[in-house]
């Protein structure tokens, strides 16, 4: 019977000039996820600003400071690692220092100190080394400091012995 009519989309005008056709993701290095294959070897120094996947050798020192480290499972890292998370599937020998989360998979290993707010081991997981999960430098570790420690120079009260009367 009745027929509604559509409204008329507007015709967009011809672009004039040069025009970027480089997809949004690619020029985001938010996004992006960088990968080092199975037959790379690294020996040095590797920093870097975005996510990196490790699945071949590094020797030397990683520094991602605001970004996720994954250590693939056929990674091998003999390094000392600083990053903002540390995911390990594979092989670590060297202290890690993560600014929120340290995570070894059940294939994982890891030989040498973990420095994390927050650490995962998950059943069948490899790890010898010391863990030091303390929340933050400075004004976490001084709150915690005054709640539990005393003061320096002062002894902790302890309650007074117990003394039994003897009776004769």
């Amino acid at each position: 019977m009745w027929k509604r009519e559509e409204p008329v989309q507007p015709v967009s005008p011809p672009v004039v000039g040069p025009v970027d056709s480089t997809p949004a993701v690619e020029k985001s290095s938010a996004n992006t996820n960088v990968s080092i294959g199975k037959s790379i070897v690294v020996k040095g120094e590797l920093r870097g600003s975005e996510d990196l996947t490790v699945e071949g050798q590094v020797e030397g020192k990683i520094t991602l400071k605001q970004h996720v480290l994954t250590i693939g499972a056929h990674g091998r890292i003999r390094a000392q690692v600083f990053a903002k998370s540390v995911i390990v599937l594979g092989e670590v020998v060297g202290n890690i220092d993560a600014t929120e989360k340290v995570a070894i998979r059940s294939e994982g290993a890891v030989e040498g100190d973990i420095k994390a707010p927050r650490v995962a081991i998950a059943e069948g997981a490899k790890f010898r080394g010391g863990i030091d999960m303390q929340q933050g430098q400075g004004q976490g570790q001084s709150e915690n400091r005054s709640r539990s420690d005393p003061k320096p120079g002062s002894e902790p009260r302890r309650p007074a012995p117990s003394v039994k009367a003897k009776s004769a």
